[in-house]
């Protein structure tokens, strides 16, 4: 009889060997993994509760005094339709305008096409000179 291990079959024959696999650390496994995902997966889907606007379409007053600064495509800024110099003329412009009582609504269109940047410069002006009005001009989404 030789010193190493010997398997010995349930039928006492030393050529029968197990051929099966241990299936329950792998089931154990299995079940640890999907308790895992049902309790990550409802932390994944939640988002943070807003209250979204919704769209509404209302007829814009043109009043005379209101103003109406246009942003095109390129960048450049417009004043009632007038093409302005720069960023110096605009600030001046809008100064003189927030001194007046009652302060006027400044109405601003902007490009679809174009970049958000000359937009955001054309706030910061506003917010500079003391500007308490702003309004935003969109065109209605197509109706059908």
């Amino acid at each position: 009889m030789s010193r190493g291990l010997r398997l010995v079959a349930a039928g006492g024959s030393e050529d029968a060997v197990n051929a099966s696999i241990n299936t329950t650390p792998l089931v154990d496994v299995m079940l640890v993994l999907l308790i895992i995902f049902l309790i990550t997966i409802p932390v994944v889907t939640k988002t943070v509760p807003l209250e979204l606007p919704k769209q509404s379409n209302v007829a814009r007053q043109t009043k005379p005094e209101n103003i109406e600064l246009s942003v095109d495509r390129d960048g450049a800024v417009y004043w009632n339709a007038q093409r302005l110099a720069g960023q110096a003329e605009l600030f001046e412009r809008l100064k003189a305008v927030a001194v007046q009582a009652p302060q006027p609504v400044v109405q601003i269109r902007g490009d679809g096409r174009g970049r958000y940047e000359p937009v955001g410069r054309l706030l910061l002006a506003c917010q500079r000179a003391a500007i308490s009005k702003i309004s935003f001009i969109t065109e209605p989404p197509a109706k059908g």
